[in-house]
């Protein structure tokens, strides 16, 4: 294609970028059918993408060629268009490779700028092509730019536009894919690190909506993606579950300090509690984690593959002391609600920890787990998780070897059959802490999940 360049050159911006999407339909069509694998780009072409749509100059005396507003966002319609009229995905995959996989150089800037209106406008005239081209970006992306990806779709939809959450809501059903590595990129940018990285209310709002109306949801990458152990430790992780359980265990610690500092500074007690959100969303949490073993069973991963990874939680568990010492060092309230808090957030991890560990999605031993909560302070239903009777879950009973989707292993082999334990009475439902406050109501262990045990030595 690059000899097409200077017939793009006396043309005017728009009409070059147009010509130029139309040669790179032609030009992947006849790659794709030529059987080649893997079908590559060359590099003249993306030189063409990044002068003639991302307007980068060729050279050092070379001035930028720039679109008007009206322009850029002609151009963006037309490339809706593009990927809409094209019918083959694989044509479709190529392409948005070839105009938005990150190079490394000036354009990349200009690439983000684009990719981030295009796919708000797809998101807004529903074009659902170029969102599940999207979600196979953000799959392969390095997650400082999917995170900004997602900071540009939360603000334009949650923040600048009143009244635009329905549509961003919408693409549950549009683009699943799509949806779900969307949650996996905003739980990795909203940390609950300070105010400004806390998730807005319609964003929770709309996410705890669309979990409880589809738990697979947030499974969705995962299911539908060849397990591979080459994924780059930079990679967005393979489902949201690590982001949301963090979400769940922070937030009533986070809200409170939140809160506490808007009343030290003047601000009125106007916002919404978002209490019962978080509840919510750590019900179905922990009801999607309780899906695992089936579905990793039928993989042949039950005990070979951790969802959660031992070094995020170890990160979480710091957090959270460190979260709780401010609590104790700066509380406002009563001691009551500040203590009913913190054994609220503690209730919520030691719940997660063994409902993961029993679904085969936390791959750890419990003098693991004591390692990374020993900094934590007192709570009835950890202490039971970690010191209580010992629970025989397969996975703890795996190869030391066990496959992480952020490391770079050789392919799984296959391994022996796991030795079986079995209880002659069920073991019962572990109880949180009494403790319990009005805006976060305390939440009963997780019922149905027999657990197996015998006396530790």
């Amino acid at each position: 294609m690059g000899d097409i360049r200077q017939s793009l050159l006396p043309r005017d911006v728009l009409s070059a970028a147009k010509e130029l999407l139309y040669h790179l339909d032609i030009y992947i069509c006849n790659l794709v059918q030529s059987g080649r694998q893997p079908p590559q780009v060359d590099s003249k072409t993306l030189e063409l993408v990044e002068e003639f749509i991302l307007h980068a100059p060729k050279d050092r005396n070379t001035t930028a060629r720039r679109m008007s507003a009206l322009q850029e966002l002609q151009l963006l319609e037309i490339m809706c268009s593009c990927f809409q009229e094209q019918s083959r995905d694989a044509v479709r995959q190529l392409m948005f490779a070839a105009l938005f996989n990150l190079q490394g150089n000036q354009a990349d800037e200009s690439r983000m700028a684009l990719l981030g209106k295009l796919v708000s406008m797809a998101i807004a005239v529903g074009r659902v092509p170029i969102l599940e081209c999207a979600a196979t970006w953000l799959q392969r992306t390095h997650r400082v730019y999917c995170v900004r990806l997602a900071q540009v779709l939360v603000d334009d939809y949650c923040s600048m536009v009143p009244g635009s959450v329905p549509t961003l809501q919408n693409i549950h059903s549009a683009s699943p894919r799509f949806c779900c590595q969307f949650i996996t990129a905003v739980t990795t940018l909203y940390d609950f690190t300070s105010e400004e990285l806390t998730p807005p209310l319609e964003l929770l709002q709309m996410i705890v909506s669309w979990i409880q109306d589809d738990p697979h949801l947030v499974l969705i990458t995962f299911l539908n993606s060849p397990i591979s152990g080459s994924q780059p430790i930079t990679s967005l992780d393979v489902t949201p579950l690590g982001g949301l359980v963090r979400w769940c265990i922070k937030a009533p610690l986070v809200y409170s300090r939140d809160k506490k500092q808007a009343l030290t500074n003047g601000s009125s007690e106007n916002e919404p509690e978002v209490g019962p959100l978080f509840s919510a969303l750590h019900l179905s949490v922990l009801q999607v984690l309780m899906l695992l073993p089936n579905i990793l069973n039928e993989k042949g991963l039950f005990g070979r593959l951790a969802l959660l990874q031992m070094e995020s939680l170890a990160a979480l568990t710091s957090d959270l002391s460190r979260l709780l010492d401010q609590a104790d060092k700066h509380t406002h309230t009563s001691s009551a609600d500040t203590l009913a808090l913190s054994q609220l957030a503690l209730d919520r991890l030691a719940q997660a920890l063994q409902v993961a560990m029993a679904s085969g999605a936390l791959l750890c031993s419990r003098e693991d787990l004591r390692a990374i909560c020993s900094r934590l302070p007192h709570n009835n239903l950890l202490q039971l998780v970690l010191f209580g009777p010992v629970m025989y879950y397969n996975n703890i009973h795996t190869s030391p070897l066990a496959y992480s989707p952020h490391a770079a292993h050789s392919p799984i082999a296959p391994l022996p059959a796991l030795p079986t334990h079995r209880a002659h009475t069920p073991h019962a439902p572990l109880a949180p802490h009494p403790s319990s406050h009005p805006q976060y109501p305390a939440q009963p262990f997780m019922t149905g999940m027999p657990f197996p045990f015998r006396p530790s030595h």
